[in-house]
């Protein structure tokens, strides 16, 4: 069995794996799921934390892990552990990301969303006081986030999404074949994305193809929509 470090996405804490991590643990697996730096439980500011910042956590959680590591990004998370196994690729055994940003060197958030300028994303986010973070537009948050997800699962998220830096959207990381390239990797496309439409996971593959490519018929959040269908296929790219 696999240790297994399921990493968040923007806006979100682990308590978005709350129905993944028991079905993964009766595989047999050995699963964390951290909060990033102001996210989550976590009592730091959320308003200053940069994607260096997430990177410092996960690559600690990663150095005190027993073996190398499965880690999983979701959305924003992607930048994320391409950046932890860069770092040190000899404590990441495989990469999967679940509609998640998969960078090319120098890539960002902005950079990658830039060819969706229509996203709705674009209009559904709020500027927080002193305009260093953005928050989602309860009114819009359904629709983006969670349109195929139970009410009880939509209310729980509402009352635990934080602000997220501006700083992590436009951070850019750097990733190279020697490093980056030489840690295995899969991609778990959403196909009924609205925030992270499926067309643009799909160029980010073809950019930087994946040894294993699964698909889950969900929008953007797996883990409330279909959690069994995802650690089913967690589990499978972990063994």
């Amino acid at each position: 069995m696999a240790t297994i470090v399921l990493v968040h996405g923007a806006w979100h804490g682990s308590w978005c794996w709350r129905h993944v991590v028991p079905l993964l643990e009766l595989e047999g697996h050995r699963v964390l799921a951290p909060d990033l730096p102001g996210h989550g439980d976590d009592p730091a500011s959320p308003h200053v934390q940069t994607l260096a910042r997430y990177v410092e956590r996960i690559g600690t959680v990663v150095a005190g892990c027993d073996e190398p590591a499965v880690l999983v990004g979701h959305s924003l998370a992607g930048l994320v552990i391409s950046a932890v196994a860069e770092a040190d690729p000899t404590r990441v055994a495989r990469l999967v990301f679940v509609s998640g940003l998969l960078p090319r060197e120098g890539d960002s958030l902005v950079r990658i969303c830039s060819a969706d300028p229509d996203n709705p994303m674009n209009l559904a986010t709020i500027r927080t006081p002193g305009h260093k973070s953005q928050s989602i537009d309860p009114a819009r948050l359904e629709e983006i986030f969670y349109p195929d997800c139970p009410a009880d699962d939509i209310a729980f998220a509402r009352h635990r999404l934080g602000p997220e830096p501006f700083a992590t959207m436009f951070n850019t990381v750097h990733v190279t074949p020697e490093r980056f390239g030489t840690v295995p990797r899969a991609y778990i496309h959403c196909l009924r994305d609205v925030a992270l439409p499926l067309f643009l996971q799909e160029q980010m593959v073809a950019a930087s193809p994946c040894e294993s490519v699964l698909r889950i018929a969900c929008g953007h959040s797996p883990f409330f929509a279909m959690p069994a269908e995802l650690a089913a296929a967690i589990n499978r790219l972990a063994r």
